[in-house]
């Protein structure tokens, strides 16, 4: 899924963070880097984060209920 306009970063993670499975972020190269790894989160968070918000993003998730908390995250923040 891409989401788009991640301006609350630190609650977006929060969210990864609660995921029961896999959260992936996939790269430009199409390289997929496990969000719910902190040394992930702050490499690739670092190369795309750019004046306090995250413009796009592609992400994968694998449990239903945990693509029904980042799309909730999305719709609601």
């Amino acid at each position: 899924m891409k989401v788009q306009n991640i301006k609350d970063v630190n609650k977006f993670l929060e969210v990864v963070d609660i995921c029961a499975g896999k959260v992936e972020i996939v790269t430009g190269e199409g390289d997929r880097l496990n969000l719910k790894s902190k040394l992930s989160q702050y490499v690739s968070l670092a190369n795309i984060f750019s004046n306090g918000e995250i413009p796009e993003l592609e992400i994968v998730a694998y449990e239903k209920e945990d693509i029904d908390k980042l799309l909730n995250f999305m719709i609601n923040g």
